[in-house]
């Protein structure tokens, strides 16, 4: 009876070490090489909505027949919403040399414009294709022009080089992003 309790005890033992053992992929931007101007001195990155399966932890891949498939084993290592503010607030201010910050605001002087982002789509291909669609919203606090506009922006990546490269290749897309945002939303 022993030996059962002891087999028993070693499966459950294994089964709760293979639950922690996902691989968490970390994005980290490329460097910037050049600098955008812009019509504001300070930029509130306000809200960043995602698709339900780019906001979940898992990273999702399309198929060729459509699918999304994604693996427990294979998570983003942060919230996805969270992390994608920061990563466009990061590399506005860093092309811009503007004061920008995702909500909530940390600073006393409200900024002169809100961004917000609306993505339809962001998301990896089998096929090696890092792609988002949406929609971009300025507001201007001092009544200013606001405005308004779409983005379809994507980036390769090879797609054999596993989910290292899907995160490498995001953090392309959220540059890239974030130049189409200063050129044609912050103008």
């Amino acid at each position: 009876m022993n030996v059962v309790k002891s087999i028993a005890t070693l499966g459950l033992v294994l089964t709760l070490a293979a639950c922690g053992s996902a691989d968490r992929y970390a994005v980290t931007l490329p460097p910037v090489t050049q600098t955008v101007r812009i019509a504001f001195g300070s930029v509130e990155v306000r809200d960043v909505s995602l698709p339900s399966y780019a906001a979940a932890d898992e990273i999702h891949i399309r198929q060729a027949d459509g699918t999304l498939t994604s693996s427990s084993d294979q998570l983003w290592a942060d919230a996805p919403e969270r992390a994608v503010a920061l990563e466009i607030s990061e590399s506005l201010s860093r092309l811009t040399d503007r004061r920008v910050a995702s909500e909530p605001w940390p600073f006393e002087v409200y900024p002169d414009a809100r961004l917000e982002l609306r993505f339809s789509e962001l998301l990896a291909t089998d096929a090696g294709q890092f792609r988002a669609t949406g929609q971009y919203f300025v507001a201007v606090l001092n009544g200013g022009r606001e405005r308004s506009g779409l983005f379809d922006e994507s980036v390769t990546f090879d797609p054999k080089a596993g989910p290292a490269a899907i995160a490498a290749a995001r953090g392309q897309l959220v540059l890239q992003l974030a130049e189409f945002l200063a050129k044609n939303g912050l103008k």
